[in-house]
């Protein structure tokens, strides 16, 4: 999949608008359980693949947390701004979990700017985020992300 090539001021016409789809990305028990291993947090729906089988799920099921830190490497492989020298992480809004991912699985990033703010030398973009997973008509993260990008 060939990433999107913007420059940061087209982002501000574009409000409203999908502007990417990022390349889907496997959830696997390897990526799960070394995430896991990275926060200590080994809560048994994520790790237990037996004890799982008998959970509401029927399977292990990423955390939350690692979906929503798969957002960098979407957004990445997604876009390529030419005008962009340096972007930075602001922060996040309105963070929901609204369905599991199974190990295994595939998810991938919509991104929809939905505002956009002039700083010195570069802007502040906030960006609706979708992340779906394959094969299912809910989407299993929305959120709002905060970028500051310089020229």
């Amino acid at each position: 999949m060939t990433k999107t090539s913007l420059s940061l001021r087209d982002l501000e016409s574009k409000l409203g608008q999908e502007v990417g789809i990022s390349p889907w990305v496997e959830m696997s028990q390897e990526r799960i359980d070394l995430f896991a291993k990275a926060t200590e947090d080994f809560q048994w729906i994520h790790v237990d693949p037996e004890r799982a089988k008998q959970s509401p799920f029927g399977t292990t099921i990423a955390h939350g947390y690692l979906t929503l830190s798969m957002l960098p490497k979407l957004a990445e492989s997604t876009f390529e701004f030419s005008d962009r020298k340096m972007g930075v992480n602001y922060g996040l809004n309105r963070v929901r979990f609204t369905a599991p991912v199974p190990a295994g699985s595939r998810i991938r990033g919509r991104f929809t700017p939905v505002k956009f703010e002039t700083l010195e030398g570069g802007v502040q973009v906030t960006m609706q985020v979708v992340f779906e997973r394959e094969g299912s008509d809910k989407p299993v993260m929305v959120a709002e992300s905060i970028g500051r990008h310089f020229y």
